[in-house]
C-alpha cells in the first residue's frame, strides 16, 4: 500500500501545479495553430487532438484553426502544379486554389475533426467561408520595393465570430481551415493559418493563441547559438522582425498583432514534442517562446503561485 502511495505521489503533484493556471484559464478561450510537424506524424496528431480534448474537458475553450502545407504541396505534385512562394507566402493560382480548397477542408480538416471525435461529439469544422467568419481581399505583398501579385492569397479584412462564438457556448471545439470569402470580387482566398488564427485570437478575445512550429520557439542568435527566448514583449519583438527568417515571419507577426489586440499571451511552441500544448499552458516552466504586451495586467495574485510570473509560467 505504501509503496502504491509512493509512486502515484508524482502524479497528484503535476496536477496540482496545474491547478493555477487550470483556475486562470477557466471559461476563457484559446486559439491554437495546429502546423508542422505535428500535421504529419501520427504519434504526434493523436497527442495534439488529447491535449485540445483535454483543454476543452478541463474548462477552457479552445479553437483550432489550421493550414495544410505539406499535404497541399504532396496534391499540387499530383496534379502537376508547382509549389512555389514568395514573401513566405504561396503563390496561389485559380488552379491552385481548388487544390487548396479541397485539401484543407476535404482532407486536413475532416482527419483533425475525426480525431478529436474519437474522445467525445466535440469538434465541428468549418472555414473562413462559413458564416463569413473570414473575409479577405486580395494581397499584394512589397518585394525589394514593388508590389507583387502572387494570386488568391487573401489579406484579412474582417472576422466575424458568430458562429464560432455560438459552436463554444454548445461546448463544441470549432475546427477551423484558413480560407476566406472576398470581400469585393466574389472570389475564395487562401489566407496564411498563421495570420487567420492571430486575427481570430484577437477577435474572439482570447485568453492566449498558440502557435506549433518546427523549432524550439524564437532563437536569440539563431544560426550562431540555439538559445530560445523565453519572454519578450511586443515591442522588444517588433525590433526583432526584420531579421527573422522568412517561415518565422508570419508566425511572430501573428504573436505581435494578437498581444497588441487584446490577447493577453502570444505563444510559439515546439510541435514536435507531444503534449506541448499542456506543458506549456500548465506547468511553471512552460516551454517555446512567449510574448506579453508592453504594460501586461496581472491577473489576480490568489489565481497564481507565488513563484511564477502574472503572464504564465515561470520564466
Amino acid at each position: 500500500m505504501t509503496a502504491r502511495k509512493h509512486s502515484a505521489l508524482p502524479k497528484a503533484q503535476v496536477l496540482i501545479e496545474a491547478l493555477p493556471w487550470l483556475t486562470r484559464h477557466n471559461g476563457r478561450v484559446v486559439v491554437i495553430k495546429f502546423g508542422g510537424n505535428a500535421m504529419v506524424d501520427e504519434d504526434l496528431k493523436a497527442a495534439f487532438a488529447q491535449d485540445v480534448v483535454f483543454l476543452r474537458q478541463a474548462g477552457l475553450k479552445p479553437v483550432v484553426v489550421h493550414g495544410g502545407g505539406p499535404q497541399i504541396n504532396a496534391q499540387l505534385d499530383r496534379h502537376g502544379l508547382v509549389s512555389e512562394f514568395k514573401a513566405g507566402l504561396r503563390v496561389t493560382t485559380p488552379e491552385a486554389m481548388d487544390v487548396v480548397r479541397m485539401v484543407l477542408a476535404g482532407q486536413v480538416q475532416r482527419e483533425l475533426v475525426g480525431l478529436l471525435n474519437q474522445h467525445g461529439p466535440l469538434a465541428v469544422g468549418l472555414t473562413g467561408e462559413d458564416a463569413h467568419t473570414i473575409t479577405a481581399v486580395k494581397h499584394f505583398p512589397t518585394i525589394d520595393g514593388e508590389s507583387v501579385d502572387i494570386g488568391r492569397v487573401g489579406e484579412i479584412t474582417a472576422i466575424d465570430t458568430g458562429a464560432i462564438e455560438a459552436l463554444l457556448a454548445d461546448g463544441r471545439i470549432p475546427v477551423v481551415s484558413s480560407i476566406a470569402r472576398a470581400a469585393d470580387d466574389g472570389h475564395i482566398y487562401n489566407v496564411n493559418a498563421d495570420t487567420a488564427a492571430a486575427a481570430l485570437a484577437a477577435a474572439l478575445g482570447a485568453e492566449t493563441l498558440m502557435v506549433l512550429t518546427d523549432v524550439e520557439g524564437l532563437y536569440e542568435d539563431w544560426p550562431n547559438s540555439d538559445d530560445v527566448i523565453s519572454r519578450l514583449t511586443a515591442t522588444e519583438l517588433e525590433k526583432l522582425l526584420p531579421d527573422l527568417s522568412s517561415g518565422m515571419v508570419p508566425k511572430m507577426r501573428g504573436c505581435l498583432h494578437a498581444v497588441r489586440n487584446g490577447v493577453n499571451t502570444a505563444r510559439v511552441i515546439d510541435g514536435r514534442v507531444q503534449h506541448s500544448i499542456l506543458l506549456e499552458i500548465f506547468t511553471d516552466e512552460g516551454i517555446g517562446t512567449m510574448v506579453v504586451p508592453d504594460d501586461p495586467q496581472p491577473p489576480a495574485a490568489e489565481h497564481l503561485p507565488e513563484q511564477a510570473h502574472a503572464e504564465g509560467g515561470a520564466r
